[in-house]
């Protein structure tokens, strides 16, 4: 038996070893014509396993371009579009640089930290109260993400004051009182989401 690791390796893996072979075989074709009928043959292939975009302009170039890659650009058919050189597809494109940015909890992430500074500058009112208390939420849900055994609810109380430099304090009741009411919404939207899928049913 014959394993894939012992056959010759595949210029573009997602179309299969049949398309390699048959890209293979034009290759081998003396009679340009034939061999043009026969490349043609193999672009209809190759755009029916993916028919959402088979008649797509762009589509159909980068087709072109992965027939001339699996042929290691030694097909010589006469191409209906530009083929991009073989310099080009080898080239490695440029590493992204990573967004280092200093985070000082990181369990929490870059965006809960900005949210902070976003409350810690609003004037005290409902819509504050409100935004606080969904913050806190996500706050103890990132927490338990990033280990539960540190999971405290003091801990929280004490971050949120840190982070808005005391302007928000909040005690232990009231930060119970906000996880209850969190929890009973929670069971709410779920107890309804169940009726309306028996409904659908």
């Amino acid at each position: 038996m014959e394993y894939n690791t012992q056959r010759k390796k595949l210029a573009m893996p997602e179309y299969g070893r049949i398309i390699q072979n048959m890209v293979d075989y034009a290759v081998t074709i003396e009679d340009k014509a034939e061999r043009q009928l026969c490349a043609n043959m193999i672009i209809s292939i190759m755009g029916n396993m993916f028919p959402h975009l088979r008649d797509v302009p762009e589509f159909k170039h980068k087709l072109w371009d992965h027939l001339a890659v699996m042929s290691d650009y030694r097909l010589d058919i006469d191409y209906p579009y530009e083929i991009t050189p073989k310099s080009e597809t080898l080239t490695r494109p440029q590493p992204l640089a990573y967004p280092m940015k200093k985070i000082r909890y990181r369990h929490y992430g870059y965006l809960l930290e900005t949210l902070m500074k976003v409350l810690a500058d609003m004037p005290e009112s409902p819509a504050r109260e409100e935004l606080t208390s969904l913050t806190a939420i996500q706050m103890k849900r990132s927490l338990a993400n990033w280990n539960k055994d540190a999971l405290d609810d003091e801990k929280i109380i004490a971050d949120i004051a840190a982070y808005t430099h005391g302007q928000i304090k909040f005690d232990v009741e009231q930060f119970k009182k906000i996880n209850a009411e969190a929890l009973h919404q929670s069971v709410s939207q779920g107890r309804l989401s169940m009726r309306r899928n028996k409904r659908k049913n």
